[in-house]
């Protein structure tokens, strides 16, 4: 389910949330992140075949909480790091099982046409 989930590009059905810099946007899309995957917002989901959240919902529960995680200035810092780490090699996992699928497809190919 991808109610509340921060996305970095816009979409239909979806509210923006627009920064003065990249550094601000990329912490706050850390933490909405984490409180998507940890499953924060399923209590303030509406709709009763498709989940939505609603704005004064997130305005009011996302600044509360956003200050909470962030309070912590280093220890934000430092998990902040680590999700960005994982992001990135998530993505190089997926590029890497791309080229196996790739790699298996030319095999079988050739494989397929020397017999």
């Amino acid at each position: 389910m991808n109610s509340g989930k921060p996305q970095k590009e816009p979409f239909i059905n979806s509210f923006v949330v627009i920064f003065q810099n990249e550094e601000d946007c990329e912490n706050i899309y850390f933490v909405a992140y984490s409180l998507w995957k940890t499953k924060f917002w399923h209590p303030f989901f509406g709709g009763s075949v498709i989940p939505f959240l609603r704005l004064p919902d997130f305005s009011k529960e996302f600044n509360t909480k956003a200050s909470l995680m962030m309070q912590e200035h280093e220890e934000h810092q430092k998990n902040i790091a680590a999700l960005k780490l994982l992001e990135k090699k998530e993505k190089q996992f997926h590029e890497n099982i791309n080229l196996i699928n790739d790699l298996r497809r030319v095999i079988l190919y050739r494989y397929s046409k020397t017999k």
